[in-house]
């Protein structure tokens, strides 16, 4: 009897150390060459994101050109290094959903906010590799940011 009350505590024990989730690290650049943005601060919240959730990416410095028509905004998130969740947007499109009156942003400091709808029935409790990046209508890389260990939840 004291064995199978061992192992059950044993099994409780794990299951609730493995559905804890870890510290998110850091958001890091991923871009593999030169970038129009030189980041001073990278963010999304809420954190962790919420299926069926609006959640916004807020991206502060200095563009050294300004977007071009056509640029467009990427998310991918892998799971156990599996591609698992993919969302493209006209980049003028997402910025409007942020708040942004307008496209034109020319080159200088700039703080851009890009909030977008989490699929509702995505997995969640889980932590993945994280990465969004921004191309410019002139096929340029205007940021790529990854974490990853970033946690998706399944909130109220």
């Amino acid at each position: 009897m004291k064995f199978i009350a061992a192992l059950v505590v044993l099994t409780v024990v794990g299951i609730v150390s493995t559905a804890a989730q870890p510290k998110s690290t850091p958001f890091s650049n991923c871009a593999l060459g030169p970038t129009q943005m030189a980041l001073t601060d990278f963010s999304v919240s809420p954190s962790p994101i919420c299926n069926g959730k609006e959640f916004c990416y807020t991206a502060t410095g200095t563009l050294s050109t300004a977007l071009v028509e056509g640029a467009t905004f990427d998310l991918r998130i892998r799971f156990l290094n599996r591609l698992v969740y993919s969302d493209r947007a006209d980049l003028c499109d997402a910025l409007t959903a942020g708040g942004h009156s307008d496209c034109n942003i020319p080159a200088g400091p700039v703080t851009l906010k890009i909030c977008r709808l989490m699929k509702p029935h995505f997995l969640h409790n889980i932590t993945a590799q994280f990465q969004t990046f921004l191309v410019n209508g002139d096929g340029g890389t205007i940021y790529c940011q990854a974490q990853t260990n970033y946690g998706l939840a399944n909130c109220p």
